[in-house]
């Protein structure tokens, strides 16, 4: 039991709840200030986990979301659908997406569109080509690589699960810009 008034160290979070849990109080101050019309620095978010320019997670990091793993291995389309509403900005539905997928793989294509929406992702991140091109990291393991793909937007703060539009109002509600910035559009 805790005494009152005295700080135990068992009581502190590791760092990263600490960053973040400066940021969720900086971002209510924020609030607070716009209904007081007291003026408080803007929130600022937390430093980024990983390293720009490289890859967040590798390809073989699949259990790091265990239930994304296991939806792309017996429904590889819905997660391919589900990233290529991010890259497209909500201009083309996750069951459009899906479907044509699902018919590139049905003819033993569909590695070769997964590679073109992988060139997309990295160049919105600016991200490398590793292991190896695009769509040979898609033709060799589909899976690993639709994984890693829906890892790397998440961890740039994109939920492919939601959609483009819940992403935009979430964003917007966190006064965040979105993550996915044309290259060479930082206006």
């Amino acid at each position: 039991m805790p005494i009152k008034g005295k700080l135990h160290l068992h009581t502190l979070p590791p760092s990263s709840n600490l960053l973040q849990q400066q940021y969720y109080f900086n971002q209510a101050r924020a609030m607070a200030s716009r209904r007081e019309g007291t003026e408080y620095p803007k929130a600022v978010p937390p430093p980024s986990r990983f390293p720009e320019g490289q890859w967040s997670t590798g390809i073989c990091n699949c259990f790091d979301d265990p239930s994304n793993c296991l939806l792309t291995c017996f429904c590889p389309c819905i997660t391919f659908g589900r990233i290529a509403e991010i890259l497209d900005r909500g201009n083309t539905s996750c069951r459009l997406q899906g479907l044509i997928y699902c018919a590139m793989s049905h003819i033993g294509c569909a590695w070769l569109y997964g590679g073109v929406y992988r060139s997309k992702l990295r160049g919105f991140l600016s991200l490398p080509e590793t292991p190896c091109a695009d769509w040979l990291v898609h033709c060799c393991c589909c899976v690993c690589s639709l994984c890693q793909e829906y890892r790397e937007l998440k961890n740039h703060g994109a939920d492919p699960s939601l959609g483009w539009q819940a992403n935009v109002e979430k964003w917007n509600r966190e006064g965040l810009k979105p993550p996915l910035a044309a290259p060479g559009m930082d206006r």
